[in-house]
């Protein structure tokens, strides 16, 4: 078994073609500014290393950082987390929440989920699943069984994101499935998607040996 940290799986998902938001590697301070600034602010700053499953629970996640003044101080931050390797700095962007999986199942080969995404995944399990291949009218089904649906079409006045989007990447990511067989497991969580776009900002590949 081998598991790929988030920026190998972001980069195996971009080489398919999927929307992944713009980043970078960085081993010192000086590196994480001057990406930030290639980039573009906001920025996201997130530890990257050693036995880190969950980043958010041990205090290495900072969303929406504005300036190199506040890049700085997370930086510090992160480099001080126990098994600190690097720091991924990327494109911050703001939206919805989605999580869409991929498992392979003894008894039905693979098994697709989605439903809502973010930290509280695990608690809320706002989830819909599907055995693979799913085709677009399936995603579609999937969606709308989610109990948060009416947050993506736009409850209480905000506006609705991009259904369309989401529904590409649900069935491409079920593709994948066929394309590469070694897939143990494939996280997508969080897809952000808002009004116009659906980009992934974070990921994680578990291959079979």
């Amino acid at each position: 078994m081998k598991i790929l940290n988030e920026y190998s799986s972001e980069n195996f998902l971009e080489k398919n073609n999927f929307p992944v938001a713009k980043r970078y590697l960085a081993k010192t301070q000086s590196q994480a500014i001057k990406y930030s600034k290639k980039i573009g602010f906001p920025i996201t700053l997130k530890i990257l290393g050693k036995n880190i499953l969950h980043k958010s629970d041990v205090g290495g996640v900072f969303t929406n950082l504005q300036s190199e003044k506040e890049i700085k101080k997370a930086f510090q931050k992160i480099k001080k987390i126990k098994g600190f390797q690097y720091c991924l700095v990327q494109k911050y962007i703001e939206g919805k929440y989605i999580l869409i999986g991929l498992k392979k199942d003894p008894s039905f080969n693979y098994v697709l989920v989605t439903g809502l995404g973010g930290i509280y995944t695990e608690i809320i399990k706002d989830v819909s699943f599907r055995i693979c291949p799913v085709n677009k009218k399936q995603a579609l089904e999937m969606l709308k069984e989610l109990k948060s649906y009416k947050l993506l079409t736009g409850a209480r006045g905000q506006k609705q994101v991009n259904i369309n989007k989401i529904i590409k990447t649900i069935t491409k990511v079920s593709k994948l499935s066929q394309k590469y067989p070694k897939i143990k497991e494939l996280d997508i969580n969080p897809l952000v998607v808002n009004e116009k776009d659906a980009i992934i900002v974070d990921a994680r590949i578990i291959l079979d040996s």
